[in-house]
């Protein structure tokens, strides 16, 4: 095993440093972007009703971290996979899921002020980079697949 590691150390060190990157993106959060629901989502937030919000600023910022995270992603899964249609099916995704996802963002604020719970998931998925978790695992089996 730590002969394949060592064979693969680019990938290792690119892997780490992305990762890296992810951390201190989240670490530093509340400075970079605007995101009133920061807090919110911090308490029982089940009964509040939504913090004021500056819709612009708010969607600049949900787009920022969003295209953050996709770019890290992207190098990451190219990193990993060193395959160009993984990366351009990847890349696909990630557009085809942020317009779904700032859509339905912001229809939940303005329409169903009542499923906060569901606010909560779907601005999980734009903030954090859990599509990347979902493509990894995915892409790999799809490889061990073709192999065989």
């Amino acid at each position: 095993m730590l002969n394949k590691i060592l064979q693969h150390k680019l990938k290792v060190v690119i892997t780490i440093l992305i990762v890296l990157c992810f951390a201190i993106i989240r670490n530093f959060e509340s400075q970079l972007f605007y995101d009133p629901f920061l807090n919110y989502f911090k308490f029982d937030f089940k009964n509040l009703p939504f913090p004021e919000v500056d819709y612009v600023k708010l969607f600049c910022g949900l787009l920022v971290r969003y295209l953050l995270n996709s770019s890290l992603s992207l190098l990451l899964i190219y990193a990993l996979f060193q395959d160009k249609d993984i990366l351009r099916f990847s890349a696909f995704l990630y557009g085809f899921f942020i317009i779904i996802l700032l859509v339905l963002f912001f229809v939940i604020i303005e329409f169903f002020p009542q499923w906060n719970w569901l606010l909560f998931y779907v601005r999980r998925f734009i903030i954090q980079p859990i599509f990347v978790i979902l493509f990894i695992p995915a892409f790999y089996y799809q490889q061990l697949n073709l192999k065989k």
